[in-house]
């Protein structure tokens, strides 16, 4: 059983089973939907997902791509498309109880990937803020 929810535990959910994969995406689509230069997903099959708690805000795009949210602090929670993954929902690992608990085993959309992703790892690390 995996578990999760958003940051002010307005809404939670449960999945059931075992993930059909986890995958960094780097398309446009989910970097504006999350702020974010990339987004791990987890896809589990539709029957496998619960939500309790309170109803999830959804925002259906031009491309028939469902976000679900969190109406009171805005965490990203799901996202659907019937055409493109059909009875798969997908859930943000970072939304889990345990982010770590599933590591990536892919990355896709790669041709959206922001240029300057390519040398994070040259880049200065700081545990923490620096010089806090």
């Amino acid at each position: 059983m995996i578990t999760g929810g958003c940051r002010c535990g307005a809404v939670r959910y449960e999945a059931e089973d075992e993930s059909a994969h986890h995958a960094l995406c780097h398309c446009r689509d989910c970097q504006m939907a999350h702020g974010a230069p990339v987004v791990g997903w987890i896809a589990f099959k539709t029957e496998q997902v619960r939500f309790s708690g309170a109803e999830p805000v959804r925002y259906t795009a031009a491309s028939g791509s469902t976000r679900s949210f969190c109406g009171t602090c805005g965490t990203p929670l799901a996202f659907v498309n019937e055409e493109a993954l059909p009875g798969i929902v997908d859930l943000p690992s970072v939304t889990l109880d345990d982010p770590d608990a599933l590591a990536p085993q892919a990355q896709i959309q790669v041709a959206e990937r922001r240029a300057w992703m390519a040398d994070l790892a040259a880049l200065p690390e700081f545990a923490r803020y620096p010089g806090g």
